[in-house]
């Protein structure tokens, strides 16, 4: 039997590529979710999508919109399982009211970044972000190619 070491990285289940793209990513929060038994099971499957999921705040909570969680085809019967349900995220309340701030005063959004296990629940990673312009992504792409080219050339 082999133990897990306790810095392990967290156990990855989906991750948002498009958020990185399109937003310049400030804050990191670490949220739970409220989830059905059958979203469970499909999660440790890996049938979930966050590409175009968002977060939105409302009457002091925050809540999980447009994210698909492809149900699987071994659930009950008696269950009718809806896909892009809207999921209840869990914070602490002094962190929902700073967000609540940020996101209505200064213009921010609110992204889902990451979903991963820690400690057998499911964990996603909310990040407070600032839209990219057109410009800001090509210059983000230029100089990831020069760092390439620079590796490149180090290597030779």
């Amino acid at each position: 039997m082999s133990k897990k070491s306790k810095n392990a990285a967290p156990a990855s289940i989906a991750q948002n590529k498009k958020a990185y793209h399109d937003y310049f990513i400030e804050e990191r929060f670490e949220a739970g979710l409220v989830l059905e038994g059958w979203e469970v099971k499909s999660l440790r499957e890996g049938k979930i999508q966050l590409k175009e999921a968002y977060v939105l705040l409302k009457d002091g909570e925050a809540f999980l919109f447009g994210c698909h969680i492809s149900p699987l085809l071994s659930a009950s019967t008696h269950i009718h399982p809806d896909a892009i349900r809207t999921r209840k995220l869990l914070l602490h309340a002094e962190e929902i009211s700073r967000l609540i701030g940020d996101v209505e005063r200064k213009g921010y959004t609110l992204m889902p970044l990451s979903l991963y296990w820690k400690k057998g629940r499911a964990k996603l990673e909310i990040g407070l972000a600032r839209g990219k312009k057109d410009y800001d992504k090509r210059a983000v792409e230029k100089e990831r190619d020069w760092e390439r080219e620079k590796a490149r050339i180090v290597r030779h």
